[in-house]
Formats: C-alpha cells, sequence, structure tokens
C-alpha cells in the first residue's frame, strides 16, 4: 500500500530506516559468508540480510545461520536461527538493541562484529529474552564458534 517506505525494517513495533552500509561493512560481510558456506554442515544455510520473524520484530541480521532445509521457509521466514552476525562499524548501540529481540527469538549465538575495535563480542545462552553470556574476542586472535565448532575466524585475516 505504500505506507511505510522502502529501505525500512520493523524492531519493536517500530520503523526504522535501515543504514547505509560503509566499503568495510561489506568486506566483512563478505569474508564471514564465504567462510561460514565452506564449513556448514548438511541442514545449515547462511542467508545474507534476510528476515528473522521474533516475537515483535523482524530484523534482518547482516547473516545468520539456519537450521533446516531452503523449501522450509517458501511460506514463512525462520523464526530463529544458530548464529546472527551483525558488522557495527557506526551501529553499535542500534544493533545492540536487537539483543532483546533475539534472545525473545532463542537465537543460540549472537555475534556484533565491532569494526573499529577489531573485536567480536558474543552473546550466547538466551533466557528470558536476554542473553546470560557474553564474551568479547579480538583484537588479534581466533575466534572459534560453539554453535559451529569447525568454524574458525582469525580476526587479524578478518579485520585487516
Amino acid at each position: 500500500m505504500g505506507l511505510i517506505p522502502d529501505k525500512t525494517k520493523l524492531l519493536y513495533g517500530q520503523v526504522f530506516q535501515k543504514l547505509a552500509k560503509s566499503p568495510i561493512h561489506r568486506l566483512i560481510c563478505m569474508r564471514l559468508f564465504e567462510q561460514m558456506r565452506r564449513v556448514l554442515p548438511s541442514g545449515l544455510h547462511v542467508q545474507q540480510e534476510q528476515p528473522i520473524t521474533c516475537n515483535d520484530s523482524e530484523p534482518e541480521p547482516n547473516l545468520s545461520v539456519i537450521r533446516g532445509s531452503i523449501e522450509d521457509f517458501c511460506t514463512a521466514h525462520p523464526t530463529t536461527a544458530e548464529i546472527v552476525v551483525e558488522v557495527c562499524v557506526t551501529s553499535h548501540d542500534y544493533d545492540r538493541s536487537k539483543l532483546h529481540a533475539y534472545a525473545s527469538a532463542a537465537v543460540k549465538e549472537v555475534w556484533l562484529v565491532l569494526a573499529p575495535e577489531k573485536q567480536i563480542e558474543v552473546h550466547r545462552l538466551p533466557s528470558e529474552a536476554q542473553f546470560r553470556e557474553r564474551t568479547v574476542h579480538g583484537p588479534a586472535g581466533q575466534f572459534t564458534s560453539t554453535v559451529l565448532p569447525d568454524f574458525q575466524v582469525e580476526l587479524d585475516a578478518l579485520f585487516g
């Protein structure tokens, strides 16, 4: 009907304008997408900028790893994810505001990839609309996902 402008997303019942993505944002997303795609076992899929239907929100994370067959989502968006990745170049506070939605949807692991800090902030163990565990990895070294133990990120290569 044209009531909601293009380039918006729904979060907690409010419509937010999507932010423009910088070249470093795009590069980090592409690097992670390619690495994930290569190691995902059968039954897991990585998607870019696609909705996850949460209780009162429908965020579109930069990347998400979903379980099931592709056909499982022909009539509805996923309602949870194994992993959600938000790349934060200038959007740290906004991306952190999505944690409640992701925890409510029982997302197993959320990565806030903090580009200026060259760190990955990981949130795990969703319970009662919040995450019970938070760890920070970097600025150097390796990060290994607990959800995908075969997936390791070399932080210097990711941010370099």
